[in-house]
């Protein structure tokens, strides 16, 4: 795994996620990634998926799980944060076995 220049914040954390859930089905709608600039600025936004673009699949993941631990969730948190992953999964009204198994694999990293 490359190692993470910086720790991210929440938020970019989230766009990084949120850009991988758009990336399931090896496909990024506009309608997705206009979703997920809506959370943050554009200059994180452009940030994120300049890495996000560079990393394998498994270099992805491993981020993930190391960034998900160094933050503490709410509960409260987590419940948002999974119904932003849904909002993407769906945003094409098909939730396809390549998003399923993301949201399995993100289920055991997030909780």
């Amino acid at each position: 795994m490359k190692p993470n220049k910086n720790i991210w914040s929440k938020t970019e954390l989230q766009v990084y996620i949120l850009l991988l859930c758009a990336n399931a089905d090896d496909q990024e709608s506009e309608k997705e990634i206009n979703m997920i600039k809506l959370k943050t600025d554009q200059e994180t936004f452009e940030m994120i998926y300049q890495e996000f673009s560079n990393d394998t699949e498994d270099e992805r993941l491993d981020k993930i799980e190391v960034a998900i631990h160094l933050h503490e969730y709410s509960m409260k948190e987590i419940a948002d944060f999974r119904r932003e992953m849904y909002e993407i999964f769906f945003s094409d009204c098909n939730f396809s076995l390549m998003e399923k198994n993301l949201d399995r694999i993100l289920d055991n990293i997030i909780y």
